[in-house]
């Protein structure tokens, strides 16, 4: 005889075998989705993160546009990809490309659930960019850089081929403007900075890495001073672009630089060969580096290379961090050098050819005190000769040009500074207020070019 169960037992299995059903299609959903996320994360990505992603970046930063290419995910790396990034400022004023794009290491599953980054969550962050192209048409540059690479876990950023330079040729750069203006190209092999403190930068706190390195560095400065001058032309500032959230101030403990080059030229006609001075092989070592233009502080600066191939220079000067320029001092000296080594330069800029003269050495210490430049130059040479040239031809053969070569090696021309039985010399006086259009590095050059014509007696 078979027992029937009580209707509630029945009731019980019958919940007991729906909840098992339920478990097991429940079960079957999360491993179909472990398993899509883990062979097939690309299209999800592309479908609900990336979006996400988008959104963020536009709420945070209205002023900005952003476009993502293809983006792909490694589960076992938790490491996002993508083929390309375009940012663009909606007022035009900047705009960048990014090539192949990784980050690895972000906490990111709370975005699915409409949660916003933290600092936090980049704690064991790292960013690899290739072929970064940042334009900033107001000032007419274009920063592009190989490989960049920063990582939070190692506190550390690494550049490759970095370029700061004209997004246009020279002429075209020049002819944009009625007035004066000074032409930069920066170009850096490689750098890195460590010691980066990434999550107090993201907090707005200051991070002061221990040093950086930069290697092959070479800084052109080329002025057109063919045009009037004009409004004041400084520096190019190179704007944050996208990078606004990084609030803190950075500063460094150290920064070194090995086998720097500085070439300083200026250009007398519309594609004339410029007049030029070289500082090559340089060895420069900085301090108290900083990007908080509120402090008091200033980067003091010690470099050592050759001059125009010929002599040592050492420069030794203390650089306001911020837009204090109304009191600082630099010096220097300058070993022993063929002065006629300065032809490349004077001939074009000044149709004066150094026939014979050598430098024994040379000191100056010049202090800035509201853009006007005073301070003293102490030089020893001998045997100092000019001859006046044809500005057209390069010729010293005409009577004209002997005669002026013979009024200025005779009536005004100091063609030996060495010192007396007491030893004592003539120190030539430094005396230049700074122009409107006058960047730090040609005012600092005008400033020392003012002593040492007043030794030599131009």
């Amino acid at each position: 005889m078979q027992h029937e169960q009580p209707p509630a037992e029945r009731r019980k299995w019958s919940l007991l075998k729906r909840a098992s059903y339920a478990g097991t299609v429940l079960g079957a959903l999360v491993l179909v989705c472990l398993l899509a996320l883990l062979f097939f994360p690309d299209p999800l990505v592309n479908r609900f993160i990336k979006p996400r992603i988008i959104e963020t970046v536009v709420e945070a930063y209205p002023a900005y546009a952003i476009r993502i290419g293809a983006m792909n995910y490694d589960v076992l790396e938790n490491r996002f990809g993508c083929d390309s990034i375009v940012v663009s400022a909606v007022d035009s004023t900047f705009s960048s490309t990014i090539g192949p794009f990784t980050v690895s290491g972000i906490r990111w599953m709370h975005l699915l659930w409409g949660g916003s980054l933290a600092p936090h969550d980049f704690a064991d962050a790292t960013v690899e960019a290739h072929a970064i192209v940042l334009n900033f048409p107001e000032s007419q540059y274009a920063l592009r850089c190989e490989v960049l690479r920063m990582s939070v876990p190692d506190s550390e950023v690494v550049v490759d081929t970095l370029t700061l330079q004209p997004s246009a040729g020279d002429e075209d750069f020049f002819a944009e403007s009625t007035f004066r203006k000074t032409r930069f190209r920066l170009a850096v092999s490689s750098a890195r900075m460590q010691g980066v403190a990434y999550l107090e930068l993201l907090q707005g706190k200051s991070s002061r890495p221990r040093f950086a390195r930069i290697q092959d560095p070479f800084l052109d400065v080329l002025i057109n001073k063919d045009k009037p001058s004009g409004k004041e032309t400084p520096t190019p500032r190179v704007s944050s672009g996208g990078f606004e959230w990084m609030k803190g101030s950075l500063h460094a403990d150290s920064l070194s630089m090995v086998n720097g080059h500085l070439q300083y030229g200026e250009r007398f006609a519309v594609g004339a060969k410029p007049a030029r001075l070289t500082l090559e092989s340089m060895r420069v070592s900085a301090s108290r580096i900083g990007n908080d233009e509120d402090s008091a502080a200033s980067v003091v600066v010690d470099a050592q290379g050759m001059f125009m191939k010929t002599g040592v220079m050492n420069v030794h000067v203390a650089i306001p961090t911020g837009s204090r320029l109304s009191l600082f001092q630099y010096s220097g000296s300058l070993g022993r050098m063929d002065i006629s080594a300065l032809n490349p330069f004077l001939e074009t800029a000044e149709q004066v050819r150094i026939v014979e003269g050598v430098l024994e050495s040379a000191t100056f210490t010049i202090t800035v005190t509201s853009g006007l430049a005073s301070g003293s130059v102490r030089a020893v040479y001998r045997n100092l000769t000019l001859a006046a040239i044809n500005a057209k031809t390069g010729s010293k053969n005409g009577a004209a040009d002997l005669f002026a070569s013979f009024i200025a090696n005779t009536f005004k021309l100091r063609g030996t500074n060495m010192p007396d039985k007491s030893g004592a010399i003539t120190i030539g006086k430094v005396k230049y207020m700074r122009q409107r259009d006058d960047p730090l590095f040609r005012f600092l050059w005008f400033a020392l070019r003012s002593g040492v014509a007043d030794v030599v007696g131009f």
